[in-house]
């Protein structure tokens, strides 16, 4: 009796302790706010790509999901500069999503509805291009290149875009239904290995499962790293630089120049904007010498 207890403790025990492990690296990688009650549970109750106040903001902004890195610093500095401003809402989901949202009025996330309209809207320059007469105002205000993050030690041993074609290798894609960098990623495996490689990834590896096509790329590509479920994956530098930032398991494949593709962020300030002078003024903050400063920590270019 008393070896049949100790056993199905020690069992509860070992169960409970890899399952907490498997939530180890799960987000929110950002700071939380330290006011009133934090109820974050990992798995549980987690939704780390909507920020700050949702009742009654002052100021709503929709950023392209692989820039939630920088939010933190960024609505921080943005209050030094128009300490006018305590309570701003803003999200960082796919930008295609975040366009469907516009669309619609709403998203439900789980059990919860949001109906905000943003003030400022930033996604790539094809995107804005595309809704150009959503905007009355449109600014550039940061750039970015490919990489591929690979697991701590790369055991794949990844060199090239053209190893992500290897049967044995399993990737995580962003889905270029509505993740812009989907379509980008696609022309850099042109540049690298022709319609051939393009096809590879994106047809035959999707079909037998060895390419993971991803729902939110900048959480489910990193995680899925770190969990060994995907050995590489196409992102983002700045994504790839702010794993290493905060000392995740991930190593940093470049990609040359001639492969590599160019991204262009602008962001937009709505002509329905609810919230006028405060979008002109995060407009004005964006592209400010602080605002350029704060992307440039995490990895992005600009240009000054």
């Amino acid at each position: 009796m008393i070896y049949a207890a100790l056993l199905a403790t020690t069992t509860t025990l070992l169960t409970f302790n890899t399952h907490a492990q498997e939530y180890k690296f799960d987000p929110p990688w950002n700071k939380p706010f330290n006011d009133g009650l934090n109820f974050t549970i990992k798995g549980i109750d987690n939704v780390p790509d909507l920020y700050g106040d949702i009742t009654d903001p002052q100021l709503v902004i929709f950023f392209a999901g692989n820039q939630f890195m920088v939010i933190d610093d960024l609505l921080k500095g943005f209050k030094e500069t128009y300490p006018q401003y305590t309570r701003i809402f803003a999200e960082t989901l796919p930008p295609g999503i975040l366009a469907k949202q516009i669309q619609s009025g709403s998203i439900t996330i789980g059990n919860m509805r949001i109906s905000h309209l943003p003030d400022v809207y930033t996604a790539g320059k094809s995107r804005i291009v595309e809704f150009s007469d959503w905007f009355s105002r449109t600014e550039v205000y940061a750039k970015n290149k490919l990489a591929i993050m690979v697991q701590k030690g790369n055991p794949a041993r990844i060199e090239r875009l053209q190893d992500l074609g290897r049967a044995d290798v399993k990737i995580a894609m962003p889905n270029p239904e509505w993740e812009g960098i989907g379509k980008r990623i696609e022309e850099a495996y042109v540049k690298a290995g022709g319609v051939a490689l393009k096809k590879k990834i994106m047809m035959d590896k999707v079909q037998d499962k060895s390419t993971y096509l991803t729902q939110i790329h900048h959480r489910q590509t990193p995680m899925r790293i770190l969990y060994g479920e995907s050995q590489a994956g196409p992102v983002w530098y700045s994504e790839a630089y702010y794993q290493k930032m905060i000392n995740h398991p991930i190593e940093i494949i470049e990609i040359p120049d001639k492969e590599n593709i160019q991204a262009t962020y602008m962001a937009g300030q709505l002509k329905k904007a609810p919230h006028k002078q405060a979008a002109k003024d995060f407009m004005d903050f964006i592209i400010s010498k602080k605002g350029k400063e704060i992307y440039r920590k995490y990895g992005f270019t600009t240009n000054d």
